[in-house]
Order: C-alpha cells, then structure tokens, then sequence
C-alpha cells in the first residue's frame, strides 16, 4: 500500500474565528425573552436612565424591572438622541 500526497486540512484558528464578522442580529435580544427580565435593573442601567430622564425632564418610576428599563432608556434615547 503506497501513501498517496497528505491531505491537508485548514485549521481554524483563534485569529480565524476573531475575523469573522458576528451577525449583529443575533446580539439584540428582546427584553420579553431575558431569562433576568424580571429581576430589578442593574446599577447601570439605572444610573443612564436617570440621566437620560433628567434630560428628557421625566420621572423614573422606582420599581421597574431590568426588562422595563431596558424599554425606557431605549425611548428616552430616542427622545434625547442619545445612544444611537
């Protein structure tokens, strides 16, 4: 049995991986489908609401979920022209 010519086989690398372009689709989520949706929002999320509220000149109500916050600061960005 004769050995023909290797056969050789791409390899991916981390750098291949990093290269490819991920379908910006797939990254946001609707806040309905968040496992955390109904947990209180983080702290994050609340600090650039209130800013983005003292702005629009509205009140944050104080017992929105992580979901519902996500929603507000998603339109006072669009109010304030932030963010986008």
């Amino acid at each position: 049995m004769g050995r023909g010519t290797p056969v050789r086989r791409k390899v991916d690398t981390m750098a291949d991986r990093n290269r490819q372009q991920p379908d910006p689709r797939g990254a946001i989520k609707d806040p309905d489908d968040w496992v955390t949706g109904e947990e209180p929002p983080t702290a994050a999320q609340e600090s650039y609401l209130h800013t983005l509220a003292r702005e629009a000149g509205e009140e944050v109500p104080d017992d929105l979920t992580k979901a519902e916050a996500s929603r507000r600061i998603d339109e006072l960005q669009e109010e304030t022209g932030r963010g986008r």
